[in-house]
């Protein structure tokens, strides 16, 4: 039985100003207000998600 690896992820920078793909990128990520934290699943997706606005979350 393998256990599901997970990330954790916070919105450290407002999305205020930045392009609208990247605001989609950073909902479709769960995270709405500043400081919020959002655990998921570890893939290839979520990677590329979070490699796309790292200038925006914080990996925990």
């Amino acid at each position: 039985m393998t256990t599901q690896q997970t990330i954790k992820v916070q919105l450290v920078r407002s999305i205020i100003g930045t392009k609208e793909s990247h605001r989609a990128t950073v909902r479709g990520l769960g995270l709405r207000k500043l400081n919020s934290i959002s655990e998921l699943k570890d893939s290839p997706e979520v990677r590329g998600m979070i490699n796309k606005v790292a200038y925006l979350v914080k990996v925990l």
